[in-house]
């Protein structure tokens, strides 16, 4: 699994790109899913809301649903998407997140965002 970090910095500077900008970011994100997908390595891809639409939920004492509204201002990096790849080995996933990682920002130049490579684990047998 591919996440991509993002920073409160970088979401809102998102919102003050040109339309122009907005499009080629996605657009860089649309050709990369395609070109896995492609080789055969995409599972699954996806952008996520901002943080502010994030909800933390835990079971209460009875077991019913205590919800927290985000923002959380504590955190400083969110989760801003992830790509499940099936691929031959860790080399090849962290090329892909490399890759990932050079999505345009506002100017056209590479964001470099990190990117967390973590294999999916199995449970254990039973």
């Amino acid at each position: 699994m591919l996440m991509m970090q993002g920073t409160e910095s970088d979401s809102r500077r998102m919102g003050t790109w040109p339309p122009e900008a907005v499009r080629d970011h996605i657009r860089f994100m649309i050709d990369l899913n395609a070109k896995l997908s492609a080789d055969g390595e995409l599972v699954d891809a996806q952008g996520l809301a901002m943080p502010w639409e994030a909800r933390i939920v835990k079971a209460g004492p009875d077991g019913t649903p205590v919800v927290t509204d985000g923002p959380f201002p504590e955190s400083k990096e969110f989760l801003a998407g992830y790509w499940i790849v099936e691929v031959e080995d860790v080399a090849r996933a962290i090329a892909i997140a490399a890759e990932a990682s050079t999505a345009p920002g506002p100017d056209g130049e590479p964001l470099n965002l990190a990117v967390e490579v973590r294999a999916i684990g199995e449970a254990p047998q039973v």
